[in-house]
Formats: C-alpha cells, sequence, structure tokens
C-alpha cells in the first residue's frame, strides 16, 4: 500500500531527471489526477493509493518523463487568470501574450459596445480573456484548425464567455460588412528552419511556423486588417523578439498610425501596436 504522500515523493525524485521544479510538477500531476485541489494532498496525504489511481498516475508521469510539456499531461493550463483546456491541437498559452491582452484592455477601457476580433485563436485564449475582462464586448475568433476550435468553443462553454468563433483563414470566414474596434493576434511566426523547434515538437507546427522567413502570417493579417478596422480602431500583433522592426515596416508601409513596439518581460521586443490607416 502507497500512500498520497509516498508516492508524491517517488514521483518528484523521478522527474528531477526532466524539470528544475519537480516537487511542483508532482504536486500538480498528483491534484490533477485524484481530482484535488494541491491543498488538498497535505489533508490527505496519509490515505492509500487505489489500484486505478496508480494507473492513471503512472501515465501521466509516463508521459511527462518522456518530454511531454507538463500542460498537455495536465490536460489544462492557466492564462490571465484563466484555466483553460489545452491539447496538442492547440499551443500552450505563454505569458508573453498576457503583455498583449494588457495593451488592448488598457486601450478598450470603460468602452463596453466594442467589437473586437482574434485571428489564430487556437485555446481561445485571447479571445476569452477579452470576453470575460469586457464582458459587453462583441468578440470575435478565426481558427483555421478544426480540432483546435472545438477546444476553444469547449473553453468558452466552460467560462460562461460569449465569443463568436468561426472556422476558416484570417479575414475569410467573415462577413465583409464587419468592422472592429481591436483586432489581437498571436499567429505563427517562427520561420520553418527556426532552430527552437526541436524543443517544441509536441506543439502543433501549423500554429508555430508561418513559412521561410516567418513573416509570412503576420503580413498577411496587416494586409488585411485595414479594410476591417474601425477609423480609429487597433491593431495587437504578437511577434517574435526579432522581428520589431520588420513588423513595423509593414505597418508603415500600409500607412498604419501610430506604431509602436512594446518589450515583455524579459525586455524583448514582443507586441506590436498600430491605429488603423487613414484610408481605413
Amino acid at each position: 500500500m502507497t500512500s498520497f504522500q509516498e508516492y508524491q515523493r517517488w514521483m518528484s525524485a523521478q522527474l528531477a531527471t526532466v524539470s528544475d521544479q519537480p516537487a511542483q510538477e508532482a504536486r500538480w500531476l498528483m491534484a490533477r489526477s485524484l481530482g484535488l485541489r494541491p491543498a488538498e494532498l497535505l489533508v490527505n496525504a496519509h490515505q492509500f493509493l487505489s489500484s486505478d489511481q496508480k494507473n492513471g498516475l503512472q501515465k501521466r508521469l509516463d508521459e511527462r518523463l518522456r518530454g511531454v510539456p507538463m500542460a498537455y499531461c495536465l490536460g489544462e493550463w492557466s492564462f490571465y487568470g484563466l484555466d483553460l483546456e489545452v491539447n496538442t491541437a492547440v499551443l500552450i498559452p505563454r505569458p508573453d501574450s498576457e503583455l498583449l491582452i494588457h495593451l488592448a484592455l488598457a486601450e478598450a477601457a470603460g468602452d463596453n459596445t466594442l467589437q473586437i476580433l482574434d485571428l489564430g485563436t487556437g485555446s481561445g485564449a485571447l479571445a476569452l480573456a477579452m470576453a470575460v475582462a469586457r464582458p459587453q464586448a462583441r468578440v470575435f475568433a478565426v481558427e483555421q484548425s478544426p480540432e483546435a476550435l472545438a477546444v476553444a468553443r469547449r473553453n468558452g462553454e466552460k467560462l460562461g464567455a460569449k465569443v463568436e468563433w468561426l472556422e476558416g483563414d484570417w479575414f475569410t470566414p467573415l462577413d465583409p460588412t464587419l468592422r472592429f474596434d481591436l483586432i489581437v493576434s498571436n499567429p505563427p511566426y517562427l520561420a520553418s528552419a527556426d532552430p527552437h523547434l526541436p524543443e517544441l515538437q509536441h506543439e502543433p507546427l501549423a500554429a508555430l511556423v508561418a513559412g521561410p522567413s516567418g513573416l509570412e502570417c503576420l503580413e498577411s493579417i496587416i494586409q488585411g486588417a485595414g479594410k476591417h478596422l474601425h477609423p480609429g480602431g487597433q491593431i495587437f500583433l504578437e511577434h517574435g523578439w526579432e522581428q520589431g522592426a520588420a513588423v513595423r515596416k509593414l505597418l508603415h508601409t500600409l500607412e498604419f498610425q501610430q506604431v509602436q513596439t512594446h518589450a515583455d518581460i524579459a525586455g524583448r521586443e514582443r507586441v506590436t501596436t498600430a491605429g488603423s490607416p487613414n484610408h481605413a
């Protein structure tokens, strides 16, 4: 017979081979697999595990030891205070993207009549963060992958957030008469030969790689955004830390206004914002 406490210690020792926070990861895996809050593991520390519980824990542990990201082992991840379902159909939401939400919400402060568009929504993280923070806004989210869109829909249902989910490529599924106050996007922005891709092998390639240069998706969004923004509308684009200058150039070329790049917590250029072109 093995107690919760004993098994958690054993898991932590195993996880030390792949993690720099093995005790924390053991707690997360135990709590998720047993349907408990982490604090409840302490209360039930001397309770014994059943065979079924051990089998479930071993499955999650084996995945993690194979290098599967913790978010996929847990089946959920936190973003901007929201607990979101994630699986290998979607990218794992990352803290870097919270900068984009912070900037967009600051722009949207006090305005409850906004129309907001999230392009390439994936798990729905950006769209749902905006919808929860601005419940009176009308939020649209577009995603090309039907598997990813299914995850986003389930996250929206779980959170009770109202988002209009659309399947398709960037602006294609939108009513051409729609105009938006805010367009947000964290599109694929890695080049096809990016050296970091092996580290991301468990995440969906189509959500990571834009093409040979890494700018292809950003360029498509920028080219289409002008005619989908209200006059005075804003666009918020997440991109690679070395792509700021190229994104600014694309926006200036198409006469977007007030183009500005913002740094993440590590001081790297991460999000570029701009106002609608004068001809929008």
